[in-house]
């Protein structure tokens, strides 16, 4: 029977992810639409035990009133069949309502549903452009992924179980009081507008607070994890002190924001206290009044008390679920700036799969220029009007001064970016017209910041090529000189080799290690295209020597780009490309280049002069 219901609600739907809407009940409802009957049913369940709990306080009053005039030797034979009507209430059905409420609730709805916005969410953030994740933190975007999902089921939940309760909880109050006497609502009426003002004061100062300290609760969560995620540079500046005071400073405005709301809530409850205890003497005093003029029996009195002291305790426990509802609807606003950014990239809707055939990749006309929304870019122009053909299967090489346009030139052919105008073409199709997946599966990469899953080796490697045979694994293995220290590596699970955990962007494994896992990825894809950026770089001499040949017998067959600042890894490649601020200023052989004494003619003795420890001149077969 659980499971049944646990089923009822698939937490991994396959629909197709579109961007959620940006106000807040449109984003709720946006999650909540395809699930509803649940919350429905809920609904209904919630309402009928409202009311059959009001309908116990008037049979509570009716046995006070069958007690104090019915004989007791007639008692049972006039209320039986009614007290055990009753019975049958309290034992049974009431039991039988709240069990199957709590089934909606807690198997089909209080997993499920948190874990389908999480899946659809992140599906939906997966797509965003490299741009989003280079302005948020990591840590900071999981954490409003994770606390908006429970936030959007306890609003719901919180509407549906207390705000529809206390509504049909405080009409049948009412209702049965009037019955009674009408002149006896009044105490309860008069309650009921001056909790609402309450309310309405308090709840939207707790909701603003709220909005701040979940955007605070973030920010300190994004220090902290980006503090672990880069504990190695931490450590080596010594500089725990001040990243623990760096993670003070936020954890000090969460602190502050808590202070503000534990103030509105002190308040809250104070003023809240003094309107009960007001509730109750007005009805204690009426209800004697009416008795004393015998308008009331004693039984409606006991009632009425009855109704106070359960109020009493409901306003509490009001205040708290309220004060949590729009606690969690300041989460929401908060996760919904975050999760209905539009995505910067997006497929054309007539976007087609790219055909590769030959490989020719073309430079039309292309200009490029990060937005001046980008406070940590600067704005400009970095390549303007660029013209490059790449032959198919021709190997070139990118040169030039940090800043020149090399990877942002690799960035823009691999659609990172859109160009400002101008295009890319790679055998005559326009990437802005194909989709970003094929696009990528058709370019291989290797660079220079290699980051690694925090997964086994094999699922690294076969980040490549998903389903690569085990001999096609083994193969690109052995071609990135990778094989003996894969063999030796171990995890605290007990993993090893390829089944060893790398830890997190392959933090267990040297420079060298994790370029070598890269490449032999790299490897397994066998991609046309193939983009290599400082790809050598973290490879010691020795190393780089022995794998040279396999990089060699990896680019055979494809059209290469490669970019580097050490020149003599690309000074055998078919022709190098010199750049200066974002224009081709010299292009052209390795020896070309020299003879013609221009900019790759300085750099180049250079860093042959002593940066390099190489003669100036020097010619290397090596490759990048």
């Amino acid at each position: 029977m659980f499971a049944k219901f646990e089923r009822l609600v698939e937490p991994f739907p396959q629909s197709e992810v579109h961007k959620p809407p940006n106000s807040l009940w449109r984003f709720i409802w946006h999650y909540v639409r395809p699930i509803r009957p649940y919350f429905l049913a809920v609904a209904v369940l919630t309402g009928a035990v409202a009311i059959l709990e009001v309908m116990l306080f008037s049979f509570v009053g009716s046995i006070v009133d069958w007690l104090s005039s019915t004989p007791r030797d007639v008692f049972l034979a006039e209320q039986g069949w009614t007290l055990a009507a009753m019975a049958f209430v309290v034992l049974v059905l009431l039991p039988a309502l709240v069990f199957i409420e709590s089934l909606f609730t807690f198997q089909a709805i209080f997993a499920n549903f948190p874990m389908r916005f999480r899946w659809t969410v992140h599906n939906w953030l997966l797509d965003q452009s490299l741009g989003f994740f280079h302005d948020e933190f990591a840590g900071r975007v999981a954490t409003k992924l994770m606390q908006t999902a429970l936030a959007v089921r306890e609003t719901v939940m919180k509407f549906v179980e207390v705000l529809l309760y206390v509504a049909v909880y405080f009409t049948g109050v009412v209702v049965l009081i009037a019955a009674a006497d009408w002149r006896l609502t009044l105490p309860f009426v008069g309650w009921l507008l001056l909790y609402v003002a309450m309310l309405r004061y308090f709840i939207p100062r707790l909701m603003t607070v709220a909005e701040r300290q979940a955007d605070a609760r973030a920010e300190m969560t994004g220090r902290i994890v980006d503090a672990y995620s880069n504990i190695g540079t931490v450590k080596l500046f010594a500089h725990t002190r001040r990243e623990a005071e760096h993670a003070r400073r936020s954890m000090s405005g969460f602190l502050t924001t808590v202070y503000g709301q534990g103030r509105l809530i002190t308040a809250f409850y104070g003023c809240l206290y003094l309107l009960n205890s007001l509730l109750l003497f007005a009805v204690g005093a009426m209800g004697i009044s009416l008795w004393l003029d015998e308008l009331i029996t004693v039984g409606a009195i006991a009632v009425a008390a009855g109704l106070v002291l359960r109020l009493n305790g409901m306003s509490q426990w009001i205040m708290w679920e309220v004060s949590a509802l729009f606690e969690n609807i300041g989460t929401i606003r908060d996760g919904i700036g975050t999760f209905t950014t539009p995505v910067a990239l997006q497929d054309r809707p007539d976007a087609t799969e790219l055909k590769v055939t030959q490989a020719e990749v073309r430079f039309e006309n292309v200009s490029f220029a990060y937005s001046e929304d980008k406070p940590h870019r600067d704005a400009g122009a970095v390549v303007s009007d660029f013209c490059l053909t790449i032959r198919p299967g021709e190997k070139i090489g990118l040169v030039g001064r940090s800043g020149a346009g090399k990877s942002t030139l690799l960035n823009l052919l691999l659609r990172f970016y859109d160009v400002s105008s101008g295009r890319i073409v790679i055998d005559g199709q326009d990437i802005a017209h194909v989709t970003q997946s094929s696009l990528r599966r058709q370019i291989g990469m290797v660079t220079q910041d290699t980051s690694l899953l925090h997964r086994t080796v094999r699922e690294n490697i076969l980040y490549g090529r998903p389903d690569a045979t085990e001999e096609d694994l083994d193969r690109a293995i052995m071609r990135a000189e990778a094989k003996g220290f894969i063999s030796e590596l171990s995890d605290r699970h007990g993993g090893t080799g390829l089944d060893a955990e790398v830890g997190e962007r392959g933090v267990k494994l040297s420079g060298g290690q994790r370029q070598r896992i890269a490449i032999a990825r790299v490897m397994l894809k066998d991609a046309p295209v193939l983009l290599l950026d400082e790809a050598t770089s973290a490879l010691d001499s020795e190393v780089e020597a022995v794998i040279a040949e396999n990089l060699y017998r990896l680019m055979e067959g494809k059209t290469v780009i490669a970019v580097a600042h050490r020149l003599s890894t690309i000074a055998a490649l078919d022709r190098l490309i010199v750049l200066d601020k974002g224009q081709i200023v010299e292009q052209g052989t390795h020896n070309e280049l020299l003879a013609a004494g221009g900019l790759y003619s300085r750099l180049w003795q250079r860093q042959a002069g002593g940066f390099l420890a190489c003669e100036a001149g020097e010619e290397t077969n090596t490759y990048a």
